[in-house]
């Protein structure tokens, strides 16, 4: 077996195993005021670990699966009605957050390389904009899908519900993604 195939089926199971683990993190509730999910998490650390290609597919690959129905959104849910629900925006917001993140990697390749600072603050950097495009597009999307369901709602109040109370454990999430992403990173093959 060359290396280029051992790559290739290197790539595939690191994809498949990060699908598998935002699925159970889509499975974990911490519970709180407004209860939460690690489904970000596993966005996060799919990024950081895989890398832009291979994160991306894997985020992909999660989607794909709970929209044939399989049971790995929160609340072991799947099928397309969820990806078309109010909340289905979020999901599909991971798959731009994993674009515009493996997007934003290439001009800042070398500045995350200088040092152990940088080598946090970038990727830190690249995730929180990833966040926001998540939160754009699925507030943009709650907002239609709700407002053709049960009548109009203003952004100040799609905000409150859908963003807001999710900002500080997003940000907890993207500390640990990088936390735990950089002990591990040395020992995934071909980061990036």
């Amino acid at each position: 077996m060359n290396s280029k195939t051992k790559l290739k089926t290197i790539d595939l199971v690191l994809i498949g195993a990060f699908a598998a683990l935002m699925a159970i993190c889509a499975w974990i509730t911490i519970p709180g005021t407004v209860p939460f999910t690690l489904q970000t998490f596993g966005v996060f650390i799919a990024f950081y670990l895989l890398g832009g290609k291979r994160g991306t597919i894997a985020v992909l690959i999660y989607i794909l699966l709970g929209a044939v129905g399989l049971p790995v959104f929160s609340g072991f849910k799947g099928g397309y009605g969820v990806l078309i629900g109010t909340t289905g925006g979020y999901i599909v917001g991971f798959l731009f957050s994993a674009l515009v993140m493996w997007a934003l990697y290439r001009p800042f390749e070398k500045l995350e390389k200088k040092n152990k600072v940088t080598k946090l603050l970038v990727p830190f950097c690249e995730m929180i904009i990833g966040l926001i495009v998540c939160y754009a597009f699925g507030t943009a999307w709650f907002m239609v899908v709700y407002t053709q369901t049960k009548g109009a709602l203003s952004l100040a109040t799609c905000l409150s519900w859908c963003v807001i109370p999710f900002i500080i454990p997003d940000l907890i999430k993207i500390a640990l993604a990088l936390l735990l992403g950089f002990r591990l990173r040395p020992f995934v093959p071909g980061n990036k």
